[in-house]
């Protein structure tokens, strides 16, 4: 079983930048596909962007798409997203999220970081 840890998290002001990452332990990440969920004040958590195992295919939600980026390095057990050009509708918890090859859901998820985006 993998555990997983955010952090990057923060206050930033609308236009700016931010990049979260993700800290895999227990368990090689390069097993995992892994993604990216956000979770907004009295709205249900919602998918931003997945990754492959190895990193060569990569999905977003299509308002995402453009300002936002997944990475990630097997190397260092990371997995990383890169956001840009931040608005304040992006204000949520940001989850990471992975999930065995073989399974259709995401069954390991960290505990959450803070992103406020002020206007």
């Amino acid at each position: 079983q993998v555990q997983l840890v955010e952090s990057g998290g923060g206050l930033v002001q609308a236009g700016g930048s931010l990049r979260l990452s993700c800290a895999a332990s227990g368990r090689t990440l390069s097993s995992y596909p892994a993604g990216w969920f956000r979770q907004a004040p009295g709205k249900e958590r919602e998918f931003v962007a997945a990754i492959s195992r190895s990193g060569d295919s990569t999905t977003y939600l299509d308002s995402r798409k453009g300002r936002f980026t997944i990475s990630r390095d097997n190397a260092k057990n990371m997995v990383y997203l890169q956001m840009n050009i931040l608005k304040p509708e992006d204000t949520a918890v940001y989850y990471c999220a992975a999930k065995d090859a073989w399974s259709a859901r995401y069954d390991y998820w960290g505990q959450g970081t803070q992103v406020t985006v002020s206007s």
